[in-house]
């Protein structure tokens, strides 16, 4: 079994300055001819082969352990016929199986996409016909997304199980990787790919439209840890990273694998669905020490039965991304675990995070300063920079950022502009000191009563109030086809009069705000519908 040889055409060409700003910051320099797996190979050289690189639920991994699986990954995929540069479907929960198939395809020169565990048959279709992957890993448990509808005008034809027999399904040929595997060699040579060259893809949530999918080269990851992790985590050999949110999201990708990995430190896999009372139960099993999440996580963690009960001894730093933190989150984690959660903010397209505060300087409700090897300018809609204390629209640009959109040269051009600046389309404000404050979506302006309103502002401000535990605030059309505001509100107490407590959250909002920003209706809930990631799901609540 030989590694498939170099294809050019696969190439992304001038995707990378070769001397730009943010390379010249930190200092990064990486050879022409590189291959992502060394971020995980690269610890045999170091001689940390014996050392802990997974553990969790489903047992530990050594480097070496880990190395190996992941060869003959890489040997087995060989063997199916791949050619350089095909896709794989990864469509796997935070099990060994999951870091070892992915460094094993990119090793021998093959393209994983990592695939949101949620979703369902149709979506499915899309994702396989649009990336015309032949060959898909699943867990067991997700083989029956593989029917007929996930199949039909699609390349799958072989699908690779993991943890389990497969079920019912509609792909020719099923493979158990638990009884495939054992009979590959335990070493394989790094394919010779270009740094420039594709390495994995993610895609776009779809929440406005047709997913997309996200392309990162060979050199992203390497990046992402020199400018965020080392800037920021600064983690050491010893640590212990445990990422609630999973491998399929950017932002779990980078905490998981790609800043471990690169540390030589271990990481926590927790499968199944990321409930308290099983967090709870890692942390105190487990002992990491770093702790990734999302303000929602947060949220229920602090008011989740058991939490007072837990041993959180081990953490020495917690980290929230994706979602705006409120003080009341803040100050409660704080309460419970005697940790300041860390806020930054990211983006598949970046891969992980630009924007962060730091362990010894923050500021509460900021996405936080430039991290290093990231270039952050502020526009208006016009395209000039505008200063301090001004609202403008963010640009970022880093050595990290995808290319382009796979087959959408529309999406791409409107989203990475000349230079190699990612449009975020995410509106901000930059104090004097560097932190930069969230203030919605450029395009999310709505008018009311005459009167233009950010949605964004009349969430943040409910979410505030010491009676709520979590809102979502957004636009509603109304029978006569004006708009108006809507927010659907989880409180702490769940015995409350609902006509008392929407005066007094109206009340709320016209005092904090203008009075025509109140939302005309509140909804209460007990519990906000999220994302297979952790988030809110926006277009879920919309619909309730």
């Amino acid at each position: 079994m030989t590694t498939p040889k170099r294809d050019r055409t696969l190439e992304i060409a001038d995707a990378v300055p070769s001397d730009s700003p943010g390379a010249r910051e930190i200092g990064f320099a990486i050879p022409q001819t590189y291959n992502a797996s060394r971020i995980l190979f690269g610890n045999l050289d170091k001689g940390r082969g014996n050392r802990l690189a997974l553990t969790g639920p489903l047992g530990t991994r050594s480097y070496a352990e880990l190395c190996a699986e992941a060869s003959r990954w890489g040997h087995g995929f060989i063997s199916l016929g791949l050619k350089r540069g095909d896709r794989i479907l990864m469509f796997l929960d935070d099990t060994p199986a999951y870091p070892a198939a992915f460094f094993g395809a990119v090793r021998a020169g093959f393209v994983p996409l990592l695939i949101n565990t949620l979703t369902p048959p149709d979506l499915l279709q899309f994702y396989l016909s649009d990336s015309n992957a032949s060959i898909a890993v699943a867990d067991a448990e997700f083989c029956s997304r593989f029917n007929a509808e996930a199949c039909t005008d699609t390349a799958l034809r072989t699908l690779i199980v993991v943890n389990g027999a497969a079920g019912d399904h509609a792909v020719a040929n099923a493979v158990a990787a638990e009884r495939w595997l054992p009979g590959f060699p335990a070493d394989i040579a790094e394919a010779d790919t270009d740094r420039n060259e594709m390495a994995f893809w993610m895609y776009s949530s779809g929440s406005t439209g047709r997913p997309k999918g996200i392309v990162h080269l060979q050199h992203d990851m390497a990046y992402s840890d020199l400018a965020f992790a080392q800037s920021v985590l600064k983690l050491k050999a010893d640590d212990i990273c445990f990422s609630v949110p999973k491998m399929f999201f950017a932002y779990g990708f980078g905490n998981s694998i790609t800043f471990p990995f690169s540390a030589g430190a271990a990481t926590l896999l927790l499968p199944g669905q990321p409930k308290p009372a099983a967090i709870f139960e890692a942390i105190e099993r487990f002992r990491p020490s770093v702790f990734f999440g999302l303000p929602t996580l947060y949220t229920s963690l602090t008011k989740a039965e058991g939490a007072g009960l837990t041993d959180f001894s081990s953490l020495r730093m917690a980290l929230s991304a994706a979602e705006v933190l409120s003080a009341e989150v803040f100050n409660g984690w704080k309460a419970l675990t005697g940790l300041e959660i860390v806020e930054g903010l990211g983006s598949t397209e970046v891969l992980h995070i630009y924007l962060s505060n730091r362990p010894d300087r923050k500021k509460l409700g900021a996405a936080g300063l430039r991290v290093p090897g990231y270039e952050i300018m502020l526009r208006d809609k016009d395209g000039s920079e505008v200063g301090d204390n001004e609202e403008g629209i963010l640009w970022v640009r880093g050595d990290s950022n995808t290319p382009l959109y796979w087959n959408r040269p529309d999406k791409t051009a409107e989203t990475i502009r000349d230079g190699g600046w990612i449009y975020t389309g995410d509106r901000f404000v930059r104090d004097s000191d560097g932190f930069h404050f969230f203030r919605g979506r450029a395009d999310d302006l709505i008018k009311i009563s005459g009167q233009w309103v950010y949605p964004l502002e009349v969430e943040l401000c409910l979410a505030e109030h010491p009676q709520v535990r979590e809102c979502a605030v957004f636009a509603a059309e109304l029978p006569d086809r004006r708009m108006t505001l809507k927010a659907v509100v989880v409180m702490n107490n769940g015995v409350f009069d609902e006509g008392d407590a929407t005066k007094m959250l109206q009340d709320f909002v016209k005092a904090k705000l203008l009075p025509y920003k109140y939302p005309r209706e509140v909804k209460f809930i007990d519990e906000l519908p999220k994302t297979g990631t952790g988030k809110i799901d926006r277009q879920a609540v919309m619909r309730i």
